[in-house]
């Protein structure tokens, strides 16, 4: 009896195609392997039991022959993850996969000690991601619902601060636009703060005090404002610009008694106390830096922790 076409197919190897946690680059994976021969899955973090190295949302993009990118856990399971997910395409069918506490698999053991559950969606419509990646381009925040029932996943108009939350019977993962900053300053402190924002792949948009005036339409909801001078008048119109625009986060150098001469300066503007409290100063996380590698490392790390706040 000859052997089925079936059995004498070998899976393909699962392997790091690259590594990102970045949500707009596994979605355009994603959309783009889907339109190979290979074909591609998206996998999604739609549960939690006790602990877990990433949170719910968290996503890696499968194409059919065994590449993938992002993160579900910590890295110790992505290529099994991989493995399903290659399974998923060939079937051409959706599932569930239970890893850590709760799952079949007894070889699989997360390192967090809980427990987590993915879906594993073949993509057979790239319109939804092609739209999450075309609202991402133009600074929108947008969400895409799964729907389990149907195997379908559809962009839709954002949906909340969470990255990933169910809203029975779908599960909805949102998408932010990557993180601007606009730093505003002068010498070594401006130099090294814009190439730490880079090197921890913010949109930076840099200004001297030889700059013009830059256009406030720049600043949104994902946008922070760094003002590193050392010299208020310097440092007014930027400020200026940031009270007007409205981002999450606005931070200026200076001790403490310099920031009541820059509040007390903005309140004979018209500007009300509310306003000025939304100025983080001194800027920065671990409080008076010396130097501008420390200083740079504090900003950074304020930022980003604002920003997640502002997620959660």
């Amino acid at each position: 009896m000859p052997t089925p076409l079936s059995m004498l197919h070998t899976p393909p190897v699962p392997f790091c195609a690259f590594m990102t946690d970045d949500a707009e680059a596994i979605v355009k994976y994603a959309a783009d392997g889907a339109e190979t021969k290979y074909g591609s899955a998206l996998v999604t973090l739609v549960e939690i039991r006790g602990g877990a190295a990433r949170a719910l949302g968290a996503q890696m993009a499968v194409r059919g022959d065994g590449a993938y990118c992002g993160y579900v856990s910590g890295g110790c399971t992505e290529a099994a993850v991989a493995a399903e997910a290659v399974a998923a395409i060939n079937k051409g069918m959706d599932r569930y996969l239970r890893l850590g506490e709760g799952s079949q698999f007894f070889d699989i053991v997360l390192p967090c000690g809980g427990g987590i559950t993915l879906a594993i969606h073949v993509v057979k419509d790239v319109k939804p991601l092609r739209q999450i990646l075309s609202a991402l381009q133009k600074r929108k925040r947008i969400t895409l619902r799964y729907d389990p029932g149907v195997q379908a996943i559809t962009a839709v108009k954002p949906q909340g601060k969470a990255a990933g939350t169910w809203s029975e019977p779908s599960f909805m993962r949102s998408y932010k636009p990557k993180l601007r900053l606009i730093l505003c300053g002068r010498g070594i402190e401006l130099a090294t703060a814009s190439r730490v924002a880079l090197a921890s792949k913010f949109e930076v948009l840099s200004f001297d005090q030889t700059s013009q005036n830059f256009d406030t339409s720049v600043i949104d909801q994902d946008t922070a404002v760094a003002l590193l001078f050392h010299d208020l008048d310097q440092e007014l119109p930027w400020l200026l610009a940031g009270l007007r625009g409205k981002p999450f986060y606005i931070g200026a150098l200076g001790s403490k008694r310099t920031h009541e001469r820059r509040c007390a300066a903005l309140w004979a503007l018209g500007f009300s106390r509310a306003q000025t409290d939304l100025i983080k100063a001194p800027i920065g996380m671990f409080g008076p830096a010396r130097d501008a590698n420390a200083l740079a490392l504090s900003v950074m790390a304020d930022i980003a922790q604002a920003y997640s706040a502002a997620s959660d």
